[in-house]
């Protein structure tokens, strides 16, 4: 038997459980899995089957970094994964820098996010001090160049060029592989 241990924030364990433990039980069908789960956000997961044991450890990771269940669920596909990035890495402690970059990433009004999110299918998420980036392997790593491209401080122009010509390409790479 295989068991996990992980810590999510406080604020998520409601979300992680859902209404009247909905969503932890749905959590916990599809992966073969046993959660515990207590109200300072210490998790345990119990499974048979390391693959399993690591899928749920990565489904409650996701949520504990601020996605909603039915995305962190994507992370069952085998095609799909979640990177999350530290955007302390590229502001240090400074709060109002951490502040300014997260502004950044939203754009006015989520703008900037959504963008991000409409062309490359992904799904990003900004809590606390890091993104949060779920969808198709070669969908999120575009993503996450874009992200980590403006964390460093590039214009936001520019980038988003760049994310809709990888895009297009991975397009292309996908209708000359069909089968």
């Amino acid at each position: 038997m295989e068991i996990y241990e992980l810590k999510i924030p406080k604020r998520r364990v409601a979300v992680l459980i859902g209404e009247k433990g909905r969503d932890k039980r749905k959590i916990e069908k599809l992966t073969k899995c046993k959660i515990n789960v207590n109200s300072d956000g210490e998790v345990k997961i119990q499974s048979n089957e390391s693959l399993e044991g690591y899928e749920c450890l990565n489904i409650i990771k996701a949520i504990g970094r601020g996605c909603r269940p039915d995305v962190a669920l994507q992370l069952k596909n085998d095609e799909n994964c979640c990177e999350i990035i530290d955007i302390r890495v590229y502001t240090g402690k400074n709060k109002v820098k951490e502040k300014r970059i997260k502004g950044r990433i939203i754009g006015k009004g989520g703008k900037i996010r959504k963008t991000i999110e409409y062309v490359t299918g992904t799904n990003i998420v900004v809590y606390g001090k890091t993104v949060c980036i779920v969808g198709s392997m070669e969908e999120v790593n575009i993503a996450r160049s874009a992200v980590n491209d403006i964390l460093k401080g590039a214009p936001i122009g520019p980038v988003l060029g760049v994310i809709e010509r990888k895009m297009k390409e991975l397009k292309q790479l996908e209708n000359t592989n069909i089968y």
